[in-house]
């Protein structure tokens, strides 16, 4: 995400959220995403599988949460473009009455955004899309004010998307201040590509050099430090490729560089 919302939709320049969509198979993307996502697979082939897997892990994060924790409000941060199963769909499917407020600056993504509302307009929940840019979390809190009750446990999302923060710290800040003003009990669900896999840091130096944001993969233990102060659910900080899947059937996971976790906030 840019430093300040985008008024136009540039087409000559790639965009993680398009090429995200591509590696899924979505169709919301120009040429130039599909140039520069086919680079990347030839870098590294299991960025695909990420994309996959990021999607997986956050249905069955929203579900868990929506069937056993109670929750019935969803903030997504970075949402991207509209895709399979999104967070709307997944909490709405247990909870009708869910109420979900996705973020995004991306002019693509929010034209996308009011044509699925116009979709889902028979819904009893509510879903709505904010026009704000991370990095000013108290303008996104400002805004989700007007939908979420935050006197209730809200489900704050940062899905893959704070890679793409300014700095480390700036990425520390941008959770932590949301995490303050949301309730005792409400929830964190986070992850984002590590230096685990040197093929993905290559993609990701690869791709600064395209024009797009660049997106900074980190360490393992800068990434668990995002969940300092909360209390993590089983199984803690890992692979989301396992997360919320019994122990027993976890053989033959794929192996990817993308490590978060789920936590309450205490």
């Amino acid at each position: 995400m840019s430093a300040e919302p985008n008024t136009e939709i540039r087409t000559d320049i790639p965009h993680s959220a398009r090429i995200w969509n591509y590696w899924m198979g979505g169709r919301d993307n120009y040429e130039i995403d599909r140039v520069v996502g086919d680079a990347s697979l030839e870098i590294d082939p299991d960025i695909a599988t990420m994309a996959i897997e990021s999607r997986k892990y956050l249905i069955r994060a929203v579900t868990y949460l929506a069937e056993s924790a109670g929750i019935a409000q969803f903030l997504d941060i970075g949402t991207g473009l509209p895709t399979q199963r999104n967070t709307h769909e997944a909490a709405q499917a247990v909870v009708p009455a869910a109420r979900i407020v996705y973020v995004d600056n991306d002019p693509l993504v929010l034209t996308h955004a009011r044509a699925l509302l116009k979709t889902d307009a028979a819904a009893s929940g509510v879903t709505k899309y904010v026009e704000a840019d991370y990095h000013e979390p108290e303008k996104i809190i400002a805004a989700a004010r007007e939908v979420l009750d935050f006197e209730q446990p809200i489900a704050v999302m940062f899905m893959g998307v704070l890679g793409h923060a300014r700095s480390y710290d700036d990425l520390l800040r941008i959770v932590r201040t949301v995490l303050a003003a949301v309730p005792a009990g409400s929830y964190l669900v986070y992850w984002d590509g590590t230096v685990d896999s040197e093929a993905y840091a290559t993609l990701c130096a690869e791709y600064a050099k395209s024009g797009g944001v660049p997106y900074v993969p980190r360490t393992q233990k800068e990434l668990a430090a995002v969940f300092d102060g909360l209390d993590l659910l089983e199984p803690g900080f890992g692979p989301i490729v396992s997360w919320g899947i019994p122990a027993d059937q976890q053989e033959g996971l794929p192996e990817i560089a993308a490590y978060g976790g789920v936590a309450r906030k205490p």
